[in-house]
């Protein structure tokens, strides 16, 4: 099995930034495809960027493209989420996710076979 544990969450003012750490643990391989969405309180859980196994390909949604940026280390079994430019409504709790065997990065999240258990981002105005 395999745990992916999210932390760097937290409140923060508009136009700020912070950076978002997944770390998976739980067996020594390197997961696939890793993904981060983002859900609010009422609506559905909303994709916000994926990055490919080896880190070289990265998709994001057109909400983020340009502000958030995606990264790994599989030397440390991290994905890192960096997020500037923050918005109000970047508010949510965000989600890391991990695919077992995928290369590429894609936007489904009923692909991911693991999930983290979210933290909370918070954009104050």
């Amino acid at each position: 099995q395999v745990q992916l544990a999210e932390s760097g969450g937290g409140l923060v003012q508009v136009g700020g930034s912070l950076r978002l750490s997944c770390t998976t643990s739980g067996r020594t391989f390197i997961t696939g495809t890793m993904g981060w969405f983002r859900q609010v309180p009422g609506k559905e859980r909303e994709f916000v960027g994926a990055i490919s196994r080896n880190g070289a390909y990265t998709v994001y949604a057109d909400s983020v493209k340009g502000r958030f940026t995606i990264s790994r280390d599989n030397a440390k079994n991290t994905v890192y989420l960096q997020m500037n430019s923050l918005k109000p409504e970047d508010t949510a709790v965000y989600y890391c996710a991990a695919d077992r065997t995928s290369s590429v990065p894609y936007n489904i999240a009923s692909g991911y076979d693991y999930w983290g258990q979210g933290t909370q981002v918070t954009v104050s105005s």
